[in-house]
């Protein structure tokens, strides 16, 4: 064994300790104590968490970072962000939309996300948001996976040109089948459109990512048919529900029939914390809900259940930085995740869950895997969620590609430490 790389002294997500990690030929060769090979390159973990990659399989890459373009959003909702994002489109350029996004791309990595879903609006006839993004994939391969989702914002029928325009973005590389049947213009409209997706998905061989039931509506249903359509065209295991929002407003017997529904569709669910709890609930006045999925009834329900990020200083969103750990900190508090084996849970939700989302190949921390992992500042993934430390180091295919200084304050107290690194505070 000749490792390019060996990462000393790792502690697992799965609480292993003490355990060093090869890397050879852009691969995962071995994980044991103590490996007495030695290798080009070396990083000491000094007990710090190793975990693979972070994982945002839903996100929007072709409006980041424009905020404020053409203006603000004032009621903060999410009709009025589809609004201006269509007062937007026609003034975007493909150098525009490239610049903002491998600038995001910058800031991904330096927080040791490797991998994207990002949806891409094909409304647009001249498909400006799909040709950039294709190449900003091109651009980025070597350091970040990148996958794109047709997704048609303005509806998949209401949309003149949609249906199209989706199938010219399929023939150009986009790999994910998406679609908005809440925004349709009636729910069969919206049911209509799920039967033409999946079956152009089962045509293709490819994989589904809907935009499902994203309101305040209980009666708002469109997930029964995209479990039914799953298993119509034997597409299980390769159908994702983003955002479903309506079911946190449910009567609880239907969710009671609709879960073995959704498992029986093995559907993929992806909630999406930052933006479900900003948006919905804008028509209560009090008590207002909170429009995050059920996360925890789907979990025990056997699904896959993932979040994803949605968006980063957007005319949806003003915040955000790329940061998984803040998405799943706040998807364990609205959630009320808060057992030990829940906030792991969350964690899973923004690594390995997302990951089989996305069908991401030789994902994992295990040998045969590819080198892609990260060096947080932290003991373990709750203490990672607590505290949402510094990727000290992000590695991938065995190539350190970024790196961050210890988050340590000095003290000036008498009879106190002179250092305090919050990585090392624990109870007890």
């Amino acid at each position: 064994m000749q490792p390019d790389l060996i990462v000393r002294n790792a502690t697992l997500p799965d609480g292993r300790s003490g355990r060093d990690i090869a890397i050879e030929g852009g691969r995962i060769v071995a994980i044991e104590a103590a490996i007495p090979a030695r290798a080009a390159d070396e990083i000491d973990a000094a007990g710090h968490l190793v975990s693979p990659p972070f994982v945002d399989c839903h996100f929007h890459m072709d409006a980041t970072l424009s905020l404020g373009l053409p203006r603000m959003n004032l009621s903060g909702t999410l009709i009025e962000g589809i609004a201006l994002w269509g007062a937007l489109k026609p003034l975007l350029t493909p150098e525009a939309v490239i610049a903002r996004a491998l600038r995001y791309c910058d800031l991904a990595v330096s927080q040791g996300l490797l991998a994207v879903r990002s949806h891409v609006d094909v409304c647009d006839d001249r498909l400006l948001a799909v040709e950039a993004l294709l190449e900003v994939k091109r651009q980025v391969a070597p350091y970040l996976d990148l996958q794109l989702v047709a997704f048609p914002q303005d509806g998949y029928l209401r949309s003149p040109s949609a249906a199209e325009n989706l199938e010219r973005a399929l023939d150009r590389g986009v790999e994910v089948v998406g679609g908005i049947p809440h925004f349709e213009r009636t729910m069969e409209d919206g049911a209509e459109s799920l039967r033409r997706l999946c079956r152009i998905a089962a045509e293709r061989g490819l994989r589904v990512d809907i935009h499902c039931d994203e309101t305040d509506d209980p009666l708002s249903r469109h997930v029964e048919t995209l479990a039914s359509e799953t298993v119509r065209h034997g597409l299980q295991g390769r159908v994702a529900g983003s955002h479903l929002t309506s079911m946190h407003s449910m009567d609880n017997y239907y969710v009671s029939k609709l879960l073995p529904l959704m498992a029986e569709a093995q559907l993929q669910v992806v909630a999406n914390p930052l933006i479900n709890i900003v948006l919905q609930g804008r028509h209560d006045t009090y008590p207002k809900r909170r429009g995050l999925t059920r996360v925890p009834e789907l979990m025990a329900a056997g699904l896959t259940v993932a979040f994803g990020q949605d968006c980063c200083m957007d005319p949806w969103y003003s915040l955000s930085g790329a940061d998984m750990l803040d998405v799943a900190h706040m998807g364990l508090h609205v959630a009320q995740m808060t057992s030990r084996e829940a906030m792991r849970a969350c964690f899973e939700a923004v690594t390995t869950n997302a990951a089989v989302v996305m069908g991401l190949d030789g994902y994992g921390l295990h040998v045969g895997a590819w080198g892609d992992l990260v060096v947080l500042q932290a003991r373990d993934p709750i203490e990672a969620l607590r505290l949402r430390p510094p990727r000290l180091h992000v590695v991938r295919r065995g190539r350190v590609i970024a790196r961050t200084n210890p988050r340590i304050a000095t003290l000036s107290v008498p009879e106190r430490p002179k250092e305090v690194d919050p990585s090392h505070y624990a109870p007890g």
